[in-house]
Protein backbone atom coordinates (compact mmCIF):
# COMPACT_ATOMS: atom_id res chain seq x y z
CA UNK A 1 0.00 0.00 0.00
CA UNK A 2 2.69 2.41 -0.04
CA UNK A 3 2.46 3.01 -3.85
CA UNK A 4 5.66 1.83 -5.11
CA UNK A 5 4.59 -0.47 -7.44
CA UNK A 6 0.89 -0.41 -9.42
CA UNK A 7 -0.56 -3.62 -10.18
CA UNK A 8 -1.78 -4.26 -13.28
CA UNK A 9 -5.61 -4.97 -12.82
CA UNK A 10 -7.65 -8.15 -13.77
CA UNK A 11 -9.27 -7.76 -16.91
CA UNK A 12 -12.54 -5.77 -17.33
CA UNK A 13 -14.98 -8.60 -16.18
CA UNK A 14 -18.50 -6.59 -15.55
CA UNK A 15 -19.65 -10.60 -14.57
CA UNK A 16 -17.59 -9.85 -11.22
CA UNK A 17 -20.26 -7.69 -9.98
CA UNK A 18 -22.87 -10.34 -10.04
CA UNK A 19 -21.35 -12.80 -8.34
CA UNK A 20 -21.41 -11.36 -4.63
CA UNK A 21 -23.13 -8.57 -3.09
CA UNK A 22 -21.59 -5.39 -2.21
CA UNK A 23 -21.60 -3.42 1.08
CA UNK A 24 -21.61 -0.73 -0.87
CA UNK A 25 -22.42 0.37 -4.48
CA UNK A 26 -20.90 4.01 -5.81
CA UNK A 27 -22.74 5.05 -8.53
CA UNK A 28 -20.14 7.87 -10.05
CA UNK A 29 -16.43 7.46 -10.89
CA UNK A 30 -15.61 11.57 -10.41
CA UNK A 31 -13.43 12.75 -7.47
CA UNK A 32 -16.67 12.30 -4.78
CA UNK A 33 -16.99 8.78 -5.88
CA UNK A 34 -13.64 7.88 -6.51
CA UNK A 35 -12.67 9.37 -2.89
CA UNK A 36 -15.21 7.48 -1.38
CA UNK A 37 -14.53 4.04 -2.50
CA UNK A 38 -10.83 4.34 -1.65
CA UNK A 39 -11.95 5.54 1.74
CA UNK A 40 -14.46 3.22 2.38
CA UNK A 41 -12.34 -0.07 0.65
CA UNK A 42 -9.54 1.06 2.97
CA UNK A 43 -11.77 0.08 6.04
CA UNK A 44 -12.19 -3.35 4.42
CA UNK A 45 -15.83 -2.97 3.35
CA UNK A 46 -16.81 -4.78 -0.32
CA UNK A 47 -17.35 -1.88 -2.32
CA UNK A 48 -18.05 -1.58 -6.37
CA UNK A 49 -17.75 2.05 -7.99
CA UNK A 50 -19.06 2.23 -11.29
CA UNK A 51 -19.45 4.90 -13.91
CA UNK A 52 -21.55 5.05 -17.72
CA UNK A 53 -18.23 6.90 -18.69
CA UNK A 54 -14.22 7.08 -17.54
CA UNK A 55 -12.95 7.98 -14.36
CA UNK A 56 -12.89 11.27 -13.79
CA UNK A 57 -14.42 12.08 -17.52
CA UNK A 58 -16.90 14.71 -16.13
CA UNK A 59 -16.61 17.52 -14.18
CA UNK A 60 -13.13 16.03 -12.28
CA UNK A 61 -11.19 16.82 -15.29
CA UNK A 62 -12.60 20.01 -16.16
CA UNK A 63 -11.81 21.69 -13.46
CA UNK A 64 -8.73 25.07 -13.23
CA UNK A 65 -6.52 22.29 -12.27
CA UNK A 66 -5.54 23.86 -8.38
CA UNK A 67 -5.75 22.90 -4.86
CA UNK A 68 -6.78 26.16 -3.09
CA UNK A 69 -7.77 26.98 0.40
CA UNK A 70 -10.44 29.20 -1.43
CA UNK A 71 -9.20 32.67 -1.20
CA UNK A 72 -12.16 34.16 -2.41
CA UNK A 73 -14.21 32.25 0.14
CA UNK A 74 -13.24 34.83 2.59
CA UNK A 75 -15.20 37.68 1.01
CA UNK A 76 -18.38 35.68 2.62
CA UNK A 77 -16.91 35.33 5.89
CA UNK A 78 -16.80 31.29 5.36
CA UNK A 79 -13.61 30.60 7.38
CA UNK A 80 -14.61 27.32 8.22
CA UNK A 81 -14.48 26.15 4.84
CA UNK A 82 -11.17 28.06 4.08
CA UNK A 83 -9.88 26.46 7.67
CA UNK A 84 -10.92 23.20 6.26
CA UNK A 85 -9.57 23.78 2.66
CA UNK A 86 -6.02 25.02 3.70
CA UNK A 87 -5.66 21.26 6.00
CA UNK A 88 -6.70 19.37 3.00
CA UNK A 89 -4.41 21.03 0.80
CA UNK A 90 -1.51 20.11 3.02
CA UNK A 91 -2.92 16.22 3.07
CA UNK A 92 -2.95 16.23 -0.38
CA UNK A 93 0.33 17.45 -0.89
CA UNK A 94 1.42 14.88 1.81
CA UNK A 95 -0.37 11.62 0.01
CA UNK A 96 0.07 13.04 -3.92
CA UNK A 97 3.18 15.26 -4.32
CA UNK A 98 3.59 14.22 -7.51
CA UNK A 99 0.44 15.58 -8.62
CA UNK A 100 -0.37 18.37 -6.16
CA UNK A 101 2.49 20.84 -6.25
CA UNK A 102 2.97 24.36 -4.76
CA UNK A 103 2.20 27.89 -7.19
CA UNK A 104 3.23 31.21 -6.18
CA UNK A 105 0.18 33.63 -7.18
CA UNK A 106 -0.08 37.38 -8.20
CA UNK A 107 -2.91 39.47 -7.51
CA UNK A 108 -2.92 42.70 -9.36
CA UNK A 109 -4.79 45.81 -7.52
CA UNK A 110 -5.80 48.30 -9.72
CA UNK A 111 -7.46 51.95 -8.75
CA UNK A 112 -10.63 51.61 -8.43
CA UNK A 113 -10.93 47.91 -8.60
CA UNK A 114 -13.86 46.70 -6.36
CA UNK A 115 -11.55 45.40 -3.99
CA UNK A 116 -8.87 47.96 -2.76
CA UNK A 117 -5.04 47.09 -1.76
CA UNK A 118 -6.10 47.47 1.95
CA UNK A 119 -8.60 44.86 1.37
CA UNK A 120 -6.51 42.38 -0.43
CA UNK A 121 -3.77 42.85 2.30
CA UNK A 122 -5.97 41.92 5.25
CA UNK A 123 -7.41 39.08 3.21
CA UNK A 124 -3.75 37.99 2.66
CA UNK A 125 -3.16 37.95 6.22
CA UNK A 126 -6.17 36.02 7.16
CA UNK A 127 -5.65 33.28 4.59
CA UNK A 128 -2.38 32.67 6.31
CA UNK A 129 -3.86 32.48 9.98
CA UNK A 130 -6.36 30.07 8.30
CA UNK A 131 -3.31 27.95 6.92
CA UNK A 132 -1.58 27.83 10.61
CA UNK A 133 1.03 29.94 8.57
CA UNK A 134 2.50 26.37 6.93
CA UNK A 135 1.72 27.40 3.27
CA UNK A 136 4.68 27.18 1.36
CA UNK A 137 5.80 30.65 2.04
CA UNK A 138 4.29 33.45 3.59
CA UNK A 139 2.56 36.55 1.67
CA UNK A 140 3.71 39.35 0.50
CA UNK A 141 2.61 43.07 -0.83
CA UNK A 142 4.68 43.99 -4.17
CA UNK A 143 5.09 47.51 -5.11
CA UNK A 144 4.35 48.43 -8.67
CA UNK A 145 7.82 48.70 -9.56
CA UNK A 146 8.61 45.08 -8.17
CA UNK A 147 5.81 43.98 -9.37
CA UNK A 148 6.38 44.63 -13.12
CA UNK A 149 10.07 43.97 -13.03
CA UNK A 150 8.51 40.47 -12.10
CA UNK A 151 5.94 40.24 -14.53
CA UNK A 152 6.51 42.58 -17.45
CA UNK A 153 2.93 41.50 -18.85
CA UNK A 154 1.14 43.19 -16.37
CA UNK A 155 -0.62 46.56 -17.36
CA UNK A 156 0.53 48.80 -15.47
CA UNK A 157 -1.55 52.01 -15.47
CA UNK A 158 -3.38 52.43 -12.10
CA UNK A 159 -1.46 49.39 -10.35
CA UNK A 160 -1.25 50.37 -6.97
CA UNK A 161 0.25 47.28 -5.87
CA UNK A 162 0.61 43.24 -6.21
CA UNK A 163 -0.11 39.90 -3.31
CA UNK A 164 2.12 37.48 -3.53
CA UNK A 165 0.84 34.27 -2.15
CA UNK A 166 0.93 30.74 -2.47
CA UNK A 167 -1.12 27.81 -3.43
CA UNK A 168 -1.31 24.63 -5.04
CA UNK A 169 -1.52 23.22 -8.74
CA UNK A 170 -2.56 19.72 -9.74
CA UNK A 171 -3.32 16.93 -12.08
CA UNK A 172 -7.30 16.49 -11.78
CA UNK A 173 -7.46 13.43 -13.89
CA UNK A 174 -4.80 11.82 -12.47
CA UNK A 175 -5.47 12.78 -8.92
CA UNK A 176 -9.01 11.17 -9.24
CA UNK A 177 -7.52 7.90 -11.28
CA UNK A 178 -5.30 7.21 -8.27
CA UNK A 179 -8.07 7.59 -5.81
CA UNK A 180 -9.17 4.40 -7.96
CA UNK A 181 -6.52 3.09 -8.28
CA UNK A 182 -6.20 2.78 -4.56
CA UNK A 183 -9.30 1.92 -4.05
CA UNK A 184 -9.27 -1.45 -6.20
CA UNK A 185 -5.44 -2.01 -5.02
CA UNK A 186 -7.78 -2.56 -1.31
CA UNK A 187 -10.02 -5.02 -3.06
CA UNK A 188 -13.29 -2.67 -4.39
CA UNK A 189 -14.25 -3.80 -7.85
CA UNK A 190 -14.15 -0.45 -9.92
CA UNK A 191 -15.55 -0.40 -13.79
CA UNK A 192 -15.66 2.39 -16.43
CA UNK A 193 -18.57 2.49 -18.97
CA UNK A 194 -21.15 0.87 -17.23
CA UNK A 195 -24.51 2.79 -16.83
CA UNK A 196 -27.03 2.74 -14.44
CA UNK A 197 -30.36 2.16 -16.33
CA UNK A 198 -32.21 1.24 -12.73
CA UNK A 199 -32.52 0.31 -9.36
CA UNK A 200 -32.95 -2.83 -7.50
CA UNK A 201 -35.41 -2.80 -4.26
CA UNK A 202 -35.67 -5.18 -1.29
CA UNK A 203 -38.53 -4.55 1.39
CA UNK A 204 -39.08 -1.04 -0.30
CA UNK A 205 -35.37 -0.04 -0.11
CA UNK A 206 -32.96 0.75 -2.85
CA UNK A 207 -30.66 -2.98 -2.46
CA UNK A 208 -28.63 -2.49 -5.71
CA UNK A 209 -28.78 -1.73 -9.37
CA UNK A 210 -29.37 -2.59 -12.42
CA UNK A 211 -26.46 -1.65 -15.27
CA UNK A 212 -25.74 -1.66 -18.85
CA UNK A 213 -21.87 -2.83 -19.75
CA UNK A 214 -21.55 -0.36 -22.38
CA UNK A 215 -19.27 -2.09 -24.04
CA UNK A 216 -20.84 -5.60 -24.94
CA UNK A 217 -24.69 -4.13 -24.48
CA UNK A 218 -25.25 -7.00 -21.47
CA UNK A 219 -27.53 -5.72 -19.10
CA UNK A 220 -26.35 -7.19 -15.20
CA UNK A 221 -27.55 -6.42 -11.50
CA UNK A 222 -25.53 -5.57 -8.62
CA UNK A 223 -26.87 -6.55 -5.11
CA UNK A 224 -25.51 -4.05 -2.43
CA UNK A 225 -26.58 -3.27 0.99
CA UNK A 226 -26.65 0.93 0.38
CA UNK A 227 -25.98 2.91 -2.56
CA UNK A 228 -24.27 5.92 -2.89
CA UNK A 229 -25.36 8.68 -5.83
CA UNK A 230 -22.17 10.64 -6.45
CA UNK A 231 -22.78 10.82 -10.46
CA UNK A 232 -22.27 14.91 -10.07
CA UNK A 233 -23.82 16.87 -12.98
CA UNK A 234 -26.29 13.43 -13.23
CA UNK A 235 -27.16 13.25 -9.72
CA UNK A 236 -31.14 14.58 -10.31
CA UNK A 237 -30.78 12.20 -12.94
CA UNK A 238 -30.05 9.34 -10.81
CA UNK A 239 -32.06 10.57 -8.24
CA UNK A 240 -35.17 10.29 -10.59
CA UNK A 241 -34.44 6.51 -10.77
CA UNK A 242 -35.66 6.39 -7.12
CA UNK A 243 -39.01 8.40 -8.02
CA UNK A 244 -37.09 11.43 -6.27
CA UNK A 245 -38.27 14.98 -7.89
CA UNK A 246 -35.73 17.51 -9.64
CA UNK A 247 -34.19 20.29 -8.10
CA UNK A 248 -31.47 19.12 -5.73
CA UNK A 249 -28.54 20.91 -8.34
CA UNK A 250 -27.51 23.92 -9.79
CA UNK A 251 -25.14 23.24 -12.33
CA UNK A 252 -22.71 25.85 -13.57
CA UNK A 253 -21.06 25.91 -16.61
CA UNK A 254 -16.92 26.62 -16.17
CA UNK A 255 -15.09 27.32 -19.02
CA UNK A 256 -11.58 27.23 -20.05
CA UNK A 257 -8.90 27.97 -22.73
CA UNK A 258 -5.31 27.60 -23.38
CA UNK A 259 -3.22 30.07 -25.36
CA UNK A 260 0.27 30.20 -26.10
CA UNK A 261 2.59 31.02 -22.90
CA UNK A 262 1.36 35.13 -21.16
CA UNK A 263 3.28 34.75 -18.31
CA UNK A 264 6.96 35.83 -17.97
CA UNK A 265 7.63 33.84 -14.91
CA UNK A 266 6.06 30.88 -13.06
CA UNK A 267 3.58 32.99 -11.01
CA UNK A 268 -0.64 32.43 -11.78
CA UNK A 269 -2.14 35.63 -12.38
CA UNK A 270 -5.40 35.80 -10.28
CA UNK A 271 -7.47 38.58 -11.42
CA UNK A 272 -10.87 40.77 -11.53
CA UNK A 273 -13.05 40.92 -14.07
CA UNK A 274 -14.16 44.30 -15.41
CA UNK A 275 -17.67 43.36 -15.99
CA UNK A 276 -18.81 41.39 -13.11
CA UNK A 277 -16.07 41.64 -10.72
CA UNK A 278 -15.56 38.12 -10.78
CA UNK A 279 -12.13 36.60 -10.26
CA UNK A 280 -10.43 34.85 -12.44
CA UNK A 281 -6.67 32.71 -12.87
CA UNK A 282 -4.04 32.81 -15.80
CA UNK A 283 -1.93 29.38 -15.03
CA UNK A 284 1.23 28.96 -16.39
CA UNK A 285 0.92 25.54 -17.97
CA UNK A 286 3.93 24.44 -19.69
CA UNK A 287 4.04 26.00 -22.95
CA UNK A 288 0.84 27.26 -22.63
CA UNK A 289 -1.46 29.56 -20.02
CA UNK A 290 -4.32 28.07 -18.85
CA UNK A 291 -7.16 30.77 -18.26
CA UNK A 292 -10.28 30.07 -16.46
CA UNK A 293 -12.98 30.04 -15.39
CA UNK A 294 -16.83 31.06 -16.18
CA UNK A 295 -19.62 30.32 -13.86
CA UNK A 296 -22.57 30.45 -15.85
CA UNK A 297 -26.01 28.83 -15.04
CA UNK A 298 -26.33 25.77 -16.99
CA UNK A 299 -30.45 24.19 -17.74
CA UNK A 300 -29.74 21.52 -20.32
CA UNK A 301 -28.78 18.08 -20.40
CA UNK A 302 -25.18 17.91 -18.55
CA UNK A 303 -24.27 15.47 -21.28
CA UNK A 304 -24.23 18.46 -23.78
CA UNK A 305 -21.44 20.81 -22.22
CA UNK A 306 -18.92 22.65 -23.73
CA UNK A 307 -17.36 25.47 -24.26
CA UNK A 308 -19.38 28.15 -25.96
CA UNK A 309 -18.01 31.31 -27.75
CA UNK A 310 -19.47 33.96 -25.15
CA UNK A 311 -17.62 32.15 -22.81
CA UNK A 312 -14.24 32.12 -24.72
CA UNK A 313 -14.70 35.81 -25.86
CA UNK A 314 -15.25 36.69 -22.29
CA UNK A 315 -12.41 35.12 -21.05
CA UNK A 316 -9.93 36.64 -24.00
CA UNK A 317 -11.47 39.91 -23.18
CA UNK A 318 -11.13 40.28 -19.35
CA UNK A 319 -7.46 38.47 -19.53
CA UNK A 320 -6.93 41.38 -22.08
CA UNK A 321 -7.94 44.36 -19.49
CA UNK A 322 -4.66 43.65 -17.14
CA UNK A 323 -2.08 42.51 -19.85
CA UNK A 324 -0.10 44.40 -22.24
CA UNK A 325 1.79 43.33 -25.79
CA UNK A 326 1.06 39.42 -24.88
CA UNK A 327 -2.82 40.03 -24.11
CA UNK A 328 -4.76 36.84 -26.30
CA UNK A 329 -6.57 36.39 -29.31
CA UNK A 330 -9.11 34.28 -30.42
CA UNK A 331 -7.18 33.03 -33.37
CA UNK A 332 -4.14 31.67 -30.69
CA UNK A 333 -6.62 29.62 -28.97
CA UNK A 334 -5.26 26.23 -28.65
CA UNK A 335 -7.65 24.41 -26.69
CA UNK A 336 -10.89 24.71 -24.56
CA UNK A 337 -12.71 22.77 -22.32
CA UNK A 338 -15.97 23.11 -19.80
CA UNK A 339 -17.29 21.31 -17.09
CA UNK A 340 -20.56 21.63 -14.85
CA UNK A 341 -20.60 22.49 -11.12
CA UNK A 342 -22.89 20.48 -9.19
CA UNK A 343 -23.79 22.74 -6.79
CA UNK A 344 -26.80 22.17 -4.07
CA UNK A 345 -29.42 24.33 -5.21
CA UNK A 346 -29.91 27.72 -3.82
CA UNK A 347 -32.32 30.59 -5.49
CA UNK A 348 -31.69 34.36 -5.27
CA UNK A 349 -28.28 34.89 -5.61
CA UNK A 350 -26.33 35.18 -8.77
CA UNK A 351 -24.43 31.70 -10.18
CA UNK A 352 -20.69 32.84 -8.84
CA UNK A 353 -22.26 33.09 -5.34
CA UNK A 354 -23.80 29.60 -4.92
CA UNK A 355 -22.09 27.91 -1.82
CA UNK A 356 -19.16 25.29 -2.73
CA UNK A 357 -20.35 23.46 0.22
CA UNK A 358 -21.40 19.88 -0.38
CA UNK A 359 -24.79 18.39 1.07
CA UNK A 360 -25.60 14.88 1.52
CA UNK A 361 -29.45 13.59 0.70
CA UNK A 362 -31.32 10.89 1.66
CA UNK A 363 -34.14 9.24 -0.48
CA UNK A 364 -36.95 7.32 1.36
CA UNK A 365 -35.40 4.62 -0.31
CA UNK A 366 -32.40 4.90 1.85
CA UNK A 367 -30.53 5.76 -1.28
CA UNK A 368 -27.75 8.92 -0.53
CA UNK A 369 -26.76 11.35 -2.76
CA UNK A 370 -24.24 13.87 -2.50
CA UNK A 371 -24.61 17.28 -4.17
CA UNK A 372 -21.96 20.27 -3.88
CA UNK A 373 -18.28 20.16 -2.18
CA UNK A 374 -15.02 21.60 -4.14
CA UNK A 375 -12.31 19.37 -5.66
CA UNK A 376 -9.79 20.56 -2.89
CA UNK A 377 -12.07 19.03 0.73
CA UNK A 378 -13.01 15.86 -1.75
CA UNK A 379 -11.19 13.71 0.90
CA UNK A 380 -12.74 15.03 3.57
CA UNK A 381 -16.33 14.91 1.91
CA UNK A 382 -15.57 11.08 1.56
CA UNK A 383 -14.47 10.53 5.02
CA UNK A 384 -17.89 12.08 6.35
CA UNK A 385 -19.87 10.06 3.56
CA UNK A 386 -18.01 6.78 4.44
CA UNK A 387 -18.77 7.64 7.96
CA UNK A 388 -22.49 7.65 7.29
CA UNK A 389 -22.13 4.80 5.55
CA UNK A 390 -20.45 2.73 8.56
CA UNK A 391 -22.92 3.84 11.01
CA UNK A 392 -25.75 2.50 8.73
CA UNK A 393 -23.92 -1.16 7.87
CA UNK A 394 -22.58 -1.24 11.34
CA UNK A 395 -19.20 -1.91 10.70
CA UNK A 396 -16.10 -0.04 9.30
CA UNK A 397 -16.33 2.72 12.05
CA UNK A 398 -13.54 4.23 13.01
CA UNK A 399 -11.19 7.31 12.10
CA UNK A 400 -11.00 7.62 8.50
CA UNK A 401 -7.22 6.72 7.22
CA UNK A 402 -7.36 8.15 3.67
CA UNK A 403 -5.19 11.36 5.37
CA UNK A 404 -2.19 8.92 6.46
CA UNK A 405 -2.21 6.51 3.03
CA UNK A 406 0.11 7.46 0.70
CA UNK A 407 -1.71 7.26 -2.99
CA UNK A 408 -0.26 4.96 -5.44
CA UNK A 409 2.14 7.08 -7.08
CA UNK A 410 2.53 9.24 -3.97
CA UNK A 411 5.79 7.30 -2.17
CA UNK A 412 8.03 9.81 -3.71
CA UNK A 413 9.28 11.61 -0.65
CA UNK A 414 10.66 15.28 -1.36
CA UNK A 415 9.19 15.22 -4.88
CA UNK A 416 12.05 17.48 -5.71
CA UNK A 417 14.95 14.89 -4.62
CA UNK A 418 12.57 12.46 -6.29
CA UNK A 419 12.92 13.87 -9.29
CA UNK A 420 17.14 14.72 -9.26
CA UNK A 421 17.60 10.80 -7.86
CA UNK A 422 15.25 9.57 -11.14
CA UNK A 423 15.68 11.92 -14.29
CA UNK A 424 19.29 10.47 -15.27
CA UNK A 425 18.45 6.90 -14.77
CA UNK A 426 14.97 7.36 -17.06
CA UNK A 427 17.20 9.50 -19.82
CA UNK A 428 20.09 7.09 -19.50
CA UNK A 429 18.71 4.20 -19.02
CA UNK A 430 15.54 4.78 -21.21
CA UNK A 431 17.27 6.76 -23.56
CA UNK A 432 14.61 9.74 -22.99
CA UNK A 433 14.51 13.69 -23.38
CA UNK A 434 14.55 15.60 -20.35
CA UNK A 435 11.42 16.93 -21.05
CA UNK A 436 9.98 13.70 -21.71
CA UNK A 437 11.61 11.91 -18.49
CA UNK A 438 10.28 14.51 -16.21
CA UNK A 439 6.45 14.67 -17.87
CA UNK A 440 6.71 10.97 -16.74
CA UNK A 441 7.52 11.09 -13.13
CA UNK A 442 4.95 14.22 -12.61
CA UNK A 443 2.28 11.78 -13.87
CA UNK A 444 3.63 8.40 -12.24
CA UNK A 445 5.47 9.29 -9.25
CA UNK A 446 7.12 6.52 -7.35
CA UNK A 447 4.95 3.97 -10.01
CA UNK A 448 7.26 4.79 -12.54
CA UNK A 449 9.27 1.49 -11.14
CA UNK A 450 6.34 0.14 -13.19
CA UNK A 451 7.08 1.27 -16.26
CA UNK A 452 10.62 0.83 -16.22
CA UNK A 453 10.11 -2.81 -15.00
CA UNK A 454 7.28 -2.59 -18.17
CA UNK A 455 10.06 -1.29 -20.76
CA UNK A 456 13.26 -3.90 -19.66
CA UNK A 457 10.34 -6.66 -20.81
CA UNK A 458 9.25 -4.93 -23.93
CA UNK A 459 11.61 -2.68 -24.94
CA UNK A 460 9.89 -2.27 -28.20
CA UNK A 461 7.86 -0.17 -26.61
CA UNK A 462 10.32 2.82 -25.72
CA UNK A 463 9.25 4.79 -28.43
CA UNK A 464 7.04 7.48 -29.05
CA UNK A 465 3.66 6.30 -30.48
CA UNK A 466 4.38 8.31 -33.83
CA UNK A 467 7.54 10.51 -34.57
CA UNK A 468 8.02 13.79 -32.92
CA UNK A 469 4.97 12.95 -30.18
CA UNK A 470 6.26 12.96 -26.40
CA UNK A 471 3.57 10.20 -25.57
CA UNK A 472 5.15 6.84 -25.28
CA UNK A 473 3.61 3.65 -26.59
CA UNK A 474 4.89 1.99 -23.22
CA UNK A 475 2.32 4.51 -21.66
CA UNK A 476 -0.46 3.71 -24.06
CA UNK A 477 0.30 -0.27 -22.93
CA UNK A 478 0.34 0.60 -19.36
CA UNK A 479 -2.48 2.56 -18.88
CA UNK A 480 -4.43 -0.14 -20.81
CA UNK A 481 -2.99 -2.79 -18.02
CA UNK A 482 -2.72 -0.68 -15.35
CA UNK A 483 -4.97 2.25 -15.44
CA UNK A 484 -8.26 1.10 -16.71
CA UNK A 485 -8.13 2.88 -19.92
CA UNK A 486 -10.57 1.70 -22.91
CA UNK A 487 -10.61 4.34 -25.19
CA UNK A 488 -8.33 6.51 -27.08
CA UNK A 489 -10.02 9.47 -25.48
CA UNK A 490 -9.35 7.94 -22.02
CA UNK A 491 -5.27 7.87 -22.77
CA UNK A 492 -5.13 11.69 -24.38
CA UNK A 493 -7.46 13.71 -22.53
CA UNK A 494 -7.14 12.43 -19.48
CA UNK A 495 -3.89 9.63 -18.30
CA UNK A 496 -2.30 12.28 -20.34
CA UNK A 497 -3.01 15.94 -21.56
CA UNK A 498 -2.48 15.56 -24.98
CA UNK A 499 -5.78 16.41 -26.02
CA UNK A 500 -5.34 20.18 -24.65
CA UNK A 501 -1.71 20.66 -26.08
CA UNK A 502 -0.73 22.02 -29.56
CA UNK A 503 -2.12 19.86 -31.93
CA UNK A 504 -4.75 18.22 -29.50
CA UNK A 505 -3.57 14.46 -29.78
CA UNK A 506 -5.06 14.03 -33.62
CA UNK A 507 -1.85 13.31 -35.14
CA UNK A 508 -1.39 10.36 -32.27
CA UNK A 509 -5.28 8.86 -31.95
CA UNK A 510 -4.55 6.25 -34.65
CA UNK A 511 -1.96 4.82 -33.49
CA UNK A 512 -3.28 5.20 -30.05
CA UNK A 513 -6.62 2.96 -31.02
CA UNK A 514 -4.28 0.56 -32.92
CA UNK A 515 -2.15 -0.04 -29.83
CA UNK A 516 -4.99 0.02 -27.27
CA UNK A 517 -7.06 -2.45 -29.22
CA UNK A 518 -4.37 -4.77 -29.86
CA UNK A 519 -3.45 -4.51 -25.73
CA UNK A 520 -7.50 -5.10 -24.51
CA UNK A 521 -9.04 -7.64 -27.02
CA UNK A 522 -9.68 -8.11 -30.54
CA UNK A 523 -11.39 -5.94 -32.32
CA UNK A 524 -15.63 -5.16 -31.44
CA UNK A 525 -17.82 -2.74 -32.45
CA UNK A 526 -16.86 -1.48 -29.51
CA UNK A 527 -13.70 0.11 -31.05
CA UNK A 528 -15.63 0.53 -34.05
CA UNK A 529 -15.78 4.73 -34.36
CA UNK A 530 -13.07 5.65 -31.79
CA UNK A 531 -11.06 7.86 -34.09
CA UNK A 532 -14.27 9.49 -35.22
CA UNK A 533 -15.38 9.67 -31.72
CA UNK A 534 -12.12 11.59 -30.58
CA UNK A 535 -11.65 14.05 -33.34
CA UNK A 536 -15.97 15.06 -32.91
CA UNK A 537 -14.66 15.99 -29.77
CA UNK A 538 -11.00 17.51 -30.05
CA UNK A 539 -10.48 18.47 -33.64
CA UNK A 540 -12.65 21.74 -32.89
CA UNK A 541 -13.03 24.25 -29.80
Amino acid sequence: MNGALSPTFPRRDTGRLTQRRFDVLIVGGGINGAGLARDLALRGLAIALVDKGDFACGTSSASTKLVHGGLRYLEGFDLRLVFEACRERRILQTIAPHLVQPLAFFIPVYKGDPRPLWMVRAGMFLYDTLAMFRNTHRHAILSPREALEREPVLGGEGLTGVAHYWDCRMDDARLCLENVMAAAEAGAETVNYCQVTGLLRRGGRVAGARLRDLETGDDLEVAAEIVVNTAGPWLDAICALDDEGPGKLRLTRGSHILVPRINKGEEALYLTSGSDARLFFVLPWGELSLIGTTDVDFPADPDSVAPCEEDIAYLITESSRHLRERAPRRDQVVAAFAGLRPLVAAGGVGASKVSREHQIFESTGGMLSVGGGKYTTYRAVAAEVAGRVCDRLGRGQGRSTTDLVLLPGGATGHFDCFVISHLLELTGELGLEPSVALGLLRRYGSRITALQELARRRPELVRPVVPGSTLLALEVVYAADSEFARTPDDILRRRTSLALEPGRGLLEVAAVAELLAAQLHPATSWQQGWEDDYRGKHAHY
